[in-house]
């Protein structure tokens, strides 16, 4: 089972995870949606009680995995809204379970900074990533950013 380490996204190792995540990203990115355009995360808003950066270790303690929540703009109704953001597990670390575990651990760790909703953007050509967040759900909201990589948009409110 893998662990879940908080960490500052300048950590060595978030950035090493980030470059391989952005790397893999580009490579199977639609062409016809032209280049993917990585965004690195901004350190602050991944830093309690805005946020909280995790790197997901193997059972040897090598970082094989990261992703985070930060908190965005309310919904228009006032609902507290955070982001998941960078979800993403080495290939080897896939297909276990592992990725659920990381999103339920991020929306804890939402709910904790009071979270009422949480939010996410994806492409529609990662076809696990969305099945993950529907069967985790996650339903289809309309788009509350312009990020020009994301095709789909998704949303699950965590508290009545």
């Amino acid at each position: 089972m893998l662990r879940f380490r908080d960490a500052d996204v300048t950590d060595p190792d978030a950035h090493r995870l980030l470059d391989a995540y952005f790397a893999e990203r580009a490579e199977g990115f639609p062409p016809e949606q032209g280049a993917y355009r990585p965004t690195w995360p901004e350190p602050a808003q991944f830093t309690p009680p805005a946020g909280v950066f995790l790197i997901v270790e193997d059972e040897s303690g090598e970082a094989v995995g990261c992703g985070g929540v930060r908190r965005i703009a309310d919904a228009d109704d006032g609902t507290v809204r955070f982001e998941v953001k960078h979800l993403w597990l080495a290939p080897a670390g896939r297909g276990r379970g592992e990725g659920r575990r990381l999103l339920l651990e991020l929306e804890r760790r939402a709910v904790g900074f009071g979270a009422a909703e949480l939010v996410l953007d994806t492409n529609a050509s990662l076809e696990a990533a969305g099945g993950l967040y529907r069967s985790s759900g996650y339903v289809d909201i309309p788009p509350y950013n312009a990020n020009p990589n994301a095709t789909n948009w998704y949303g699950k409110r965590v508290r009545a």
